[in-house]
């Protein structure tokens, strides 16, 4: 099913594409130029990192609740399965390093060694419990160090399931007069596959009993595989985004013996392949802005307009605001933890053409936007 960039119109500004850089446009052809030219009317999305991980602990309701406060467009839940294959919002399938899991005598025997993605990882897993067992867990923040005010909330918040999260979107849209929408990632799917409980199943029937079914609704499927993607690209219509890091290969390649590369995907050839399937790309933001080994910013690439050219929007992340996740160009002080010009960071990527930023910090985001 080859998708198109269509159905971006639907929904107005929230599902829009980014401003462009006049020295990309001038690179361009002419019919490059004239797509470009319609961007410039519109304005890129802001995706709730998580939600607004930079201020509640990540993947709870009250982070998503507050990154849609703070004006985002779509929250993000990263979605493993339970043993009793309910999907729920984790970053990783191991917990113990966002939930309470560790200090809970009761689970003490469910501790774990497994290799995941070729990775050996000790721990506690959530395909090891059933959504009631974990409903018992409290989150907690997964970077104490690095965001202290955040530890405040430890304790407060349940893992909350792919369902409650849409349900959070719809209440929040209805009281706000606004779409939120919802842009979930598949976290391992050839791992969960592998262990007989395969994601695409329980996401397409959460997503089909809440009639979101078509690349016309505020949905955005992503995974770093593609073997997934593909398979959903045949099961449902909604609009699927293939992420890329800056480095390695999805696993599925990996496990399959492609020797392609992210580096590959991101070519033409690489980015012409991906179009047959997806809608849209998820960018580590080296792709586009690479770094120096000092961390100051190089050259842009031409990624997103070659990726334009293939009708797929491109989102860029993430979009943090202290000091230790910026350029050193965008630095301030010499606390890593301190907040950096996080502003001139979003109008660097945003002047190139980007469709979408994912933020832990939403507001900074729909701040920046709003002042261009």
């Amino acid at each position: 099913m080859r998708r198109t960039l269509s159905a971006l119109g639907v929904a107005g500004a929230l599902l829009a594409a980014a401003v462009v850089v006049p020295a990309v446009a001038a690179q361009a052809g002419p019919g490059d130029r004239a797509a470009e030219q319609a961007r410039a009317t519109q304005r890129p999305i802001v995706i709730g990192h998580r939600g607004a991980s930079g201020y509640r602990p990540e993947h709870t309701l009250e982070a998503y609740r507050l990154a849609i406060r703070q004006g985002a467009d779509f929250i993000e839940p990263d979605l493993v399965a339970t043993r009793d294959g309910v999907l729920v919002a984790r970053h990783e399938n191991e917990i113990s390093g966002t939930t309470d899991v560790a200090a809970r005598p009761e689970f003490a025997a469910r501790k774990a060694t497994k290799t995941i993605d070729g990775v050996t990882v000790t721990g506690w897993f959530t395909e090891d419990f059933t959504l009631a067992e974990l409903k018992t867990l409290r989150a907690k923040e997964r970077l104490p160090q690095v965001r202290v005010a955040n530890t405040a909330f430890d304790g407060r918040f349940e893992i909350p399931t792919f369902q409650e999260v849409i349900d959070l979107a719809r209440t929040e849209s209805k009281a706000r007069g606004r779409t939120i929408g919802v842009y979930p990632e598949t976290k391992h799917p050839t791992y969960f596959a592998s262990i007989g409980r395969p994601l695409e199943e329980p996401l397409v029937a959460v997503l089909r009993r809440n009639r979101l079914t078509h690349r016309a609704d505020t949905v955005f499927v992503q995974s770093f595989e593609t073997a997934n993607l593909r398979k959903l690209d045949k099961m449902i219509d909604v609009r699927l985004v293939q992420l890329m890091d800056a480095s390695g290969a999805p696993y599925d390649f990996v496990a399959g013996g492609d020797k392609r590369t992210y580096a590959d995907l991101a070519t033409p050839a690489g980015l012409a392949w991906i179009s047959r399937y997806a809608d849209g790309v998820g960018l580590n933001k080296n792709l586009i802005v690479p770094r120096d080994s000092a961390g100051r910013l190089l050259a842009p690439t031409p990624v997103i307009r070659e990726a334009h050219r293939q009708k797929l929007v491109v989102h860029a992340w993430t979009f943090r605001a202290e000091n230790q996740f910026l350029p050193v160009d965008f630095r301030i002080g010499a606390d890593p933890n301190a907040r950096g010009d996080i502003t001139s960071e979003y109008e660097l990527f945003f002047d190139l053409g980007l469709d979408g930023v994912f933020s832990d910090h939403p507001d900074t985001a729909v701040a920046a936007r709003a002042g261009r």
